[in-house]
């Protein structure tokens, strides 16, 4: 997942609420995990694997079904969507709730979803399709390109550091417009006005370019109030939910609603 798809770090507090409540929720449960993992063993063990590291150790996945961040949200595009984690996430967890295996505590699971990927790595794609089937709505193409159509909600995880910052704002800027009033933007950035917990971050999603044949690509990274100022600009409301619990990033989950 390179330049359009991959890691990322931040922080910061939703409204008024502490970093430390703000990231406290409730383990993944593994059955959910399983699920979710399971379709991969069709693409190979390296895709497999990789979901199930993702899956059970990133927050973010969690923060999305514990939170019910995309109740309510039918028609979901997502960028940079990779071998279409999220796709498969959301898929076994609707199952989940349906058989009653679901957290008390968790919000209740996004039902009837149409999930459409956008990609531009062709063996990620490739995983995807051969996990996922043929119901899988994904297309191979750059998102600074690509017709975003229509959505309830957008979801860029860990893609925007990856374009050049005129190519960032066109990206928000269009995906205000595939979305309604109101409609909902998820995207994780980082800050890079973190520290050394940025400065380590950074270093990995180095090294994870360099060992996938990436090279040395360039990277554009912000503080997150210079991230939230691009949104405001591009007619989002937004708020901050930590996204870096049980890892040593300093990763952030931008919550946007459109103006």
């Amino acid at each position: 997942m390179p330049p359009a798809t991959v890691g990322a770090m931040a922080w910061l507090p939703v409204s008024d609420r502490s970093s430390a409540s703000a990231e406290s929720v409730s383990d993944v449960p593994a059955a959910l995990v399983d699920a979710a993992s399971k379709p991969y063993r069709r693409a190979g063990r390296f895709a497999y694997h990789f979901a199930r590291g993702k899956l059970r150790g990133d927050p973010v996945y969690e923060a999305i079904l514990s939170r019910g961040l995309l109740q309510g949200r039918t028609l979901i595009l997502d960028l940079g969507c990779g071998q279409g984690l999220l796709t498969a996430w959301l898929r076994a967890a609707e199952h989940s709730f349906a058989a009653g295996a679901w957290p008390a505590a968790w919000a209740g699971a996004p039902r009837g979803v149409c999930v459409r990927g956008i990609e531009l790595m062709a063996q990620d794609v490739e995983r995807a399709r051969r996990a996922l089937g043929p119901d899988l709505d994904i297309v191979r193409a750059d998102i600074c390109q690509a017709d975003f159509d229509s959505a309830d909600a957008v979801v860029i995880l860990d893609v925007l550091h990856y374009l050049r910052p005129v190519s960032q704002q066109q990206v928000l800027q269009r995906a205000r417009t595939a979305l309604p009033r109101d409609g909902l933007l998820l995207v994780r950035v980082g800050d890079a006005g973190a520290g050394l917990r940025f400065r380590y971050g950074q270093w990995i999603d180095r090294i994870t370019m360099l060992a996938r044949g990436h090279g040395w690509a360039p990277m554009h990274w912000r503080s997150i109030g210079q991230w939230r100022q691009l949104l405001d600009d591009c007619d989002f409301d937004s708020e901050v939910l930590p996204m870096s619990r049980g890892t040593p990033f300093a990763n952030a989950l931008l919550i946007a609603r459109a103006r």
